[in-house]
């Protein structure tokens, strides 16, 4: 048994080397290196968390392979990420992308209502897999330490103290979460080495120093009448359904997680690192699941409990008296819930405060002043998010093996596949649509999996799970409609991901999207292929007669609003220097058409692209002329393209269409319509290659015809002959 100084001084100086680590990195001038591509790879381990590296054990002990269904599932999916991901980092690039409501959004033309209930799914799914982090920390300590349990008014309050200290040092020290963090990137791989050193330490020395090795091991299960170690079934019996379950569970969460999606997408600096990416994490995964279930099997033949199976990890070492690899353990399992927690809890205050408080604190004009203080706000949510994760952890801690609550929230994630992936690969897909199926998915998930949870650990009175509600049966939370044969996460899952898509589908049919959210998807799908980036200037050659100064104060007035003066002055400079006017006095139209759009651009990493889009939208205007122009341009670009002319003059146009990027979506419009009637036209041209193939081949056929007949007429002619 530990000392509590031991203890405490370890995790002080491992905490303490890695904030001195990042610190360093942070300083230093940025810019890519030779190991960049690795760092960024194992950072992504920080999906194997606490769940991974004890519940996985867990999970093993008591319903077998059927672990292997989530590693199986990321695997697939990480297979699948130079065609994926790296279309999304291009989205990143051009739009700006903080985060996966961000992202999101912009294919739904910027929406908020999209991002608001993408960040709303994510603060009420992941906080219970950030407590399952917790409880494991704190679960941990109860057994190196000399307490009788575990010690949540003690050393789980200074855990999670500790949690919210290091977040807010490592991930919410700025305000632009667009910015790549290379510091908390290099935490997060090293931790991730830290993880593998540890699983691999205790793997062996079970395998190969408590027995003689894999066979060994498990001709001792098989004696002991262990075979379900080994066995693919579960204890249910619906053995397909729970393997899909998990399997899709894998597959979406590796991706679609907050912190996952971060790391993938928003800190990536390269589209080639993400080749090194799929080399080094499916090989990380294999390593890291490579002695599950020996140490399961060992934990089993040496008479430890199933409720402790959990704990075999650790307990092992323990129990055998290897202090410095119990130690070593210990801090493996620390590593790999800390970095959960840290990336998990900054990348959901980000989405908090950007889609859920600012639109808020928008909308009332008492609290205006807040936009001042949207950093103050991210370190609110940080401490928030926390100690709800602390207060749900120390509550179902008696009530959840590890794995169970890492299911839980994967089921929410799952909600964002259907607008995630189908928006990317469905043309159709449109806002009203992506709402709908977004809501029903939350709706579904809350209703067949929360609540249940909920009425079990007595927090809610209700018979509800023995007869339904109202006595209806078809509607009991664990039976919808009738389906009473899949497990609970099962049932779920396959019901809130149903009638997701139906209504993501039902609504994209029902709703006509404006000329707006049409020109915006053909940009979205056009950046998917072409990974167009963001352009930092463009000559134009129309007449400069705007006066710059004007319009730059009001862009510094505009960021003020939302960013510190100083801060918003080097924005708007910084902008000026890559357009090339922060040296003249008047500036053309495209230009200033540019200057706005790249203000949108920075205002979306400090507020996010759907409230940034917004804030331009209303907070920008132009002049009579400039319309005019802009006009003019487009009626210019429209005829050299052959496309139709504006009929009606810009003063004639109806109020609702004056917006400033109306030529562009226009010509827009103009150029999809071109490539329909190409595409129409090519169409067309093969449907006639393949009569003319087919008119070829019947005049082959009848050659042939001729042919023969005219053989057979030569040979009745000879015989004829030769009879006289």
């Amino acid at each position: 048994m530990f000392s509590t100084s031991l203890v405490i001084l370890t995790i002080s100086l491992y905490m303490a080397f890695l904030f001195a680590v990042a610190q360093l990195v942070e300083k230093r001038p940025g810019g890519r290196s030779v190991f960049t591509p690795y760092i960024y790879a194992l950072a992504l381990t920080v999906y194997f968390t606490s769940w991974g590296f004890y519940g996985n054990v867990g999970f093993a002990a008591s319903s077998g392979l059927i672990y292997l269904g989530t590693e199986i599932g990321s695997v697939a999916a990480v297979l699948f990420w130079w065609y994926t991901i790296r279309r999304m980092v291009r989205i990143k690039e051009t739009y700006h992308i903080t985060n996966i409501a961000d992202f999101i959004s912009a294919r739904y033309n910027r929406s908020q209502a999209v991002a608001a209930l993408v960040a709303l799914i994510a603060l009420l799914g992941i906080p219970p897999y950030i407590a399952l982090q917790l409880k494991s920390i704190v679960s941990t300590i109860s057994i190196i330490l000399p307490v009788s349990q575990e010690d949540w008014a003690g050393s789980g309050l200074m855990v999670m103290l500790a949690m919210v200290v290091f977040t807010v040092l490592f991930g919410a020290r700025r305000l632009d979460p667009t910015e790549r963090h290379p510091g908390v990137t290099l935490v997060l791989a090293l931790q991730g080495l830290v993880k593998i050193v540890a699983i691999l330490a205790i793997g062996i020395f079970v395998t190969y120093g408590q027995y003689e090795g894999f066979g060994d091991i498990f001709n001792r299960i098989d004696a002991a009448g262990l075979e379900r170690l080994k066995s693919a079934s579960t204890s249910q019996g619906a053995v397909a359904a729970e393997w899909v379950t998990l399997i899709v569970l894998g597959m979406v969460a590796v991706q679609c997680l907050p912190r996952q999606f971060h790391l993938l997408v928003v800190e990536n600096s390269h589209e080639r690192d993400i080749l090194k990416a799929i080399v080094i994490f499916v090989a990380y995964n294999v390593l890291f699941d490579l002695f599950v279930i020996p140490i399961a099997g060992a934990g089993l033949l040496q008479g430890l409990p199933l409720a402790q199976a959990d704990e075999f990890v650790l307990r092992l070492p323990y129990n055998a008296g290897e202090d410095w690899l119990t130690l070593l353990v210990f801090v493996g399992g620390f590593s790999a819930a800390t970095g959960m927690i840290i990336i998990s809890t900054m990348t959901l205050s980000t989405m908090a405060t950007n889609h859920l408080l600012l639109p808020v604190i928008e909308s009332i004009e008492a609290l205006n002043f807040l936009r001042h203080h949207l950093l103050q706000l991210r370190w609110l949510m940080i401490v928030l998010i926390i100690l709800f994760s602390y207060a749900f952890a120390w509550s179902f801690s008696g009530s959840y093996m590890l794995a169970a609550m890492g299911t839980f929230s994967f089921v929410a994630v799952v909600q964002f596949a259907p607008a995630m992936f189908g928006g990317m690969i469905w043309r159709g897909a449109n806002r009203i649509g992506a709402v709908a199926g977004l809501g029903a998915g939350l709706l579904v998930w809350l209703y067949t999996l929360v609540l249940p949870a909920f009425i079990r650990q007595g927090w809610i009175e209700t018979t509800m799970l023995d007869a339904g509600p109202w006595q209806v049966a078809w509607l009991h939370p664990e039976a919808l409609f009738g389906v009473s044969t899949l497990s609970p996460l099962s049932h779920s899952m396959f019901w809130s991901l149903v009638l997701n898509i139906v209504c993501l589908i039902i609504g994209s049919w029902l709703y006509s999207p404006s000329k707006e959210e049409r020109t915006n998807l053909v940009e979205f799908l056009r950046t998917l292929s072409s990974g167009s980036h963001v352009h930092k200037g463009r000559p134009t050659g129309l007449e400069a007669y705007i006066p710059f100064q004007p319009k730059y104060k009001e862009a510094v007035r505009l960021l003020s609003r939302y960013l510190p003066e100083q801060h918003a002055v080097r924005e708007v400079v910084q902008i000026a220097e890559l357009l090339r006017t922060s040296d003249k006095d008047s500036i053309t139209i495209i230009e200033l058409v540019e200057f706005h759009r790249m203000l949108e651009m920075t205002l979306s990493g400090s507020i996010g692209a759907a409230s940034a889009h917004r804030v331009i939208e209303t907070g920008i205007g132009y002049s009579e002329r400039e319309k005019r122009d802009l006009q003019a341009i487009y009626s210019h670009i429209a005829m050299e393209l052959g496309g139709p002319l504006p009929i009606e003059e810009p003063q004639q146009r109806p109020a609702q269409t004056d917006d400033r990027y109306s030529f562009v979506n226009e010509l827009q419009q103009t150029i999809e319509r071109q490539q329909q009637e190409l595409d129409d036209q090519k169409s067309q041209l093969e449907r006639l290659k393949q009569r003319l193939e087919h008119s070829d081949e019947e005049l082959f056929e009848q050659r042939l015809l001729v042919q023969r007949l005219t053989q057979e007429l030569k040979t009745l002619h000879g015989l004829n002959d030769g009879d006289k």
